[in-house]
């Protein structure tokens, strides 16, 4: 194992660790330098199961046991050791998950790839909010998603709080950044997809409606918070769908939404 020390939150050797607390700089910074931060020994332990290679591993010396077989699997990867005071100084804020590691980013998988052997599809246009991203994964893991599409102005799905909040699953489901928004939308029609807009709409159909055709290719877009879907993007989906409701609620978070949605309409045999 290549263990180091750490004397100072200056070492230039940590600086993947630096200022995690600022989303913006973080959200510029990780895609740039093609990395990104998996947080807590389970998720950094899903990422490595996933494929992904480590730069480097930041943890506090009363978890070394805990990672002692990951350590070993990566000899040649470091591993810098400091006191909790001092591993706050560089990151922001008190590190209690475990552990954390500098993951190389994974290429992106191609569109057409990606939508190969899909049935089920989700796409999510602007959603900023790294915590309703990574939300929306860890459902898309467990139920039947094949794949996630993005928005060019979609929060990261690899940002710290989405991959923390999704329990690691964004490494399960793949994923890609569209590059033409809404116009990529017409692959997914060429390839055979139903698309339907999660949306409340005048002339939305009820979602048990559309469970019931058991489309046998569908991809649901989910619209931003707040603001919801964009004109359009309306335009360019086949139909817009509404989950029923009742005692005067007139609409979920787009993560419990979502959730919804991916099992209502999981496909059926």
């Amino acid at each position: 194992m290549t263990i180091h020390y750490l004397e100072s939150a200056g070492d230039p050797r940590v600086s993947d660790y630096t200022q995690l607390t600022d989303v913006h700089l973080r959200k510029l910074r990780e895609p740039a330098e093609g990395m990104y931060i998996a947080e807590s020994s389970r998720v950094l332990r899903r990422a490595l199961a996933a494929g992904h290679s480590p730069r480097s591993f930041f943890l506090a010396e009363k978890w070394l046991d805990d990672l002692q077989d990951v350590l070993g699997e990566y000899p040649d990867v470091p591993a810098f050791i400091g006191s909790a005071a001092l591993l706050e100084e560089i990151t922001g804020f008190h590190l209690h998950r475990g552990a954390m590691a500098a993951m190389q980013r994974p290429a992106p998988v191609p569109l057409p790839e990606l939508l190969a052997d899909a049935r089920r599809v989700a796409v999510l246009e602007d959603i900023v909010d790294h915590t309703n991203v990574g939300a929306i994964f860890r459902s898309a893991a467990a139920l039947d998603v094949d794949a996630v599409l993005i928005s060019p102005r979609c929060g990261d799905p690899l940002y710290r709080r989405s991959v923390r909040v999704s329990m690691g699953t964004v490494f399960q489901v793949p994923w890609t950044r569209l590059e033409s928004w809404p116009g990529d939308l017409a692959l997914l029609r060429e390839k055979g997809f139903t698309v339907a807009a999660l949306e409340l709409t005048p002339d939305a159909v009820n979602i048990n409606e559309l469970a019931e055709r058991n489309p046998d290719r569908l991809a649901l877009v989910l619209g931003t918070e707040g603001a919801g879907m964009s004109a359009a993007t309306l335009a360019a989906v086949d139909l817009a769908v509404r989950i029923p409701m009742r005692a005067g609620v007139d609409s979920l978070n787009v993560a419990s939404a979502s959730a919804v949605a991916f099992w209502e309409l999981r496909p059926r045999l």
